[in-house]
């Protein structure tokens, strides 16, 4: 017995040692990008935006290949980490930017895109994006590059490199990642290290457009880190606007964008973290919340995955698509139903007009704009 006990000492102190080593590894190898960061645009588009042509830009979360309409996700209470499998996952990716390649957008906007993760079964989905569209100029702004995580254990995450995408139909002459708050402690390692891009397009006029893509944090469980978030998004548009640019916001925005899904969609259960409405106070003026013109027929721009998609019983609401400037007509605006067939998401399509005078206003809440 007294041999039994010992061996039995042995393998546990063996156990919370190796589960000391790898919290230390996870804690020691974990670390955010800075602030700030330039990205490299690649790709051939060379022409210069023009005033008062119709445009199309397009925001679509791609979900990194995983959600078919059957798919469910751990962190939403289901079940899986990874997607189903490496071909399902190619699947996913090639259907879901196909619906985007199909519409043929000037601009888009595309997150949750792997490079290099488990999850995903290490596919290249920035290579199987971007060779749908050789005549855009694409911009890729990591983030989430995280060491090996051994959760769930039923299925650990695994390593994730992740990002999010911008293609421009016309030449980029700059572009830029910006960090975003997020929580601390353990739970930074179970949301992304969230951010957005600034992508700069020069127009006719010596203005540029500039093109913001973010994907803002989800399972938050302290709600001022997404008033932070928002805040720092607000303050970098509006100083974009003040210098005399025009400035569109799109992407999956983790917030209720039109404040009445609930309504809208006939929402029965409680609503989630992740789909509460955007707080309009902090909307800088100037600035436009958009919402579709197909509000008669509506479809949803996200589900929940707690379990697979079953229409008419699944939580659905909006929570991506676009904010621009008061500088920007915009023409119109879909939300685009796909079904849910290749990712938790549907896309949603902008088009738009720079109008001939781009100046914005004074120096507005958050200051005057930078030198």
């Amino acid at each position: 017995m007294k041999m039994i006990l010992k061996i039995a000492g042995i393998v546990l102190a063996a156990v919370v040692l190796a589960a000391i080593i790898y919290i230390a590894y996870v804690f020691i190898a974990y670390h955010r990008l800075d602030d700030a960061l330039p990205l490299e645009a690649q790709g051939p588009a060379e022409a210069i935006a023009d005033t008062e042509v119709v445009y199309t830009i397009t925001t679509f979360n791609i979900g990194f290949g995983a959600y078919s309409t059957d798919y469910s996700f751990f962190m939403d209470g289901g079940e899986h980490a990874w997607a189903m499998s490496r071909d399902d996952a190619i699947k996913n990716v090639n259907g879901a930017v196909g619906i985007i390649a199909e519409i043929n957008p000037d601009f888009a906007f595309f997150q949750e895109v792997d490079t290099d993760s488990t999850r995903s079964y290490h596919v290249d989905e920035l290579g199987l994006l971007t060779d749908m569209f050789p005549e855009h100029s694409s911009v890729f702004a990591l983030n989430y590059n995280s060491p090996f995580l051994m959760y769930p254990l039923s299925q650990p995450i695994g390593k994730s490199v992740s990002g999010i995408v911008t293609l421009s139909g016309f030449a980029v002459t700059d572009a830029l990642r910006r960090s975003l708050p997020i929580e601390s402690g353990f739970r930074k390692l179970l949301d992304l290290d969230r951010c957005y891009s600034i992508t700069r397009v020069p127009v006719s006029n010596t203005a540029e457009l500039v093109l913001i893509n973010l994907h803002l944090s989800a399972y938050t469980e302290d709600e001022t880190i997404g008033k932070q978030q928002l805040k720092i998004l607000f303050e970098d548009a509006e100083r974009e606007y003040n210098a005399g640019n025009y400035v569109i916001i799109g992407g999956d925005f983790n917030k209720d964008l039109l404040g009445d899904s609930v309504e809208l969609f006939g929402t029965k259960t409680d609503v989630p973290n992740w789909a509460k409405p955007i707080d309009m106070t902090l909307v800088p003026a100037g600035f436009t919340v958009l919402r579709p013109e197909n509000e008669s027929d509506i479809c949803p721009t996200v589900r929940d995955c707690d379990t697979g998609y079953v229409e008419g019983v699944t939580f659905v609401s909006a929570i991506d698509g676009f904010i621009v400037s008061d500088n920007i007509t915009p023409v119109h605006e879909e939300y685009i139903d796909a079904g849910f067939t290749y990712t938790d998401h549907n896309p949603v399509l902008l088009q738009f007009t720079l109008n001939t005078t781009a100046t914005g206003g004074a120096c507005g809440k958050y200051g005057c704009p930078l030198d």
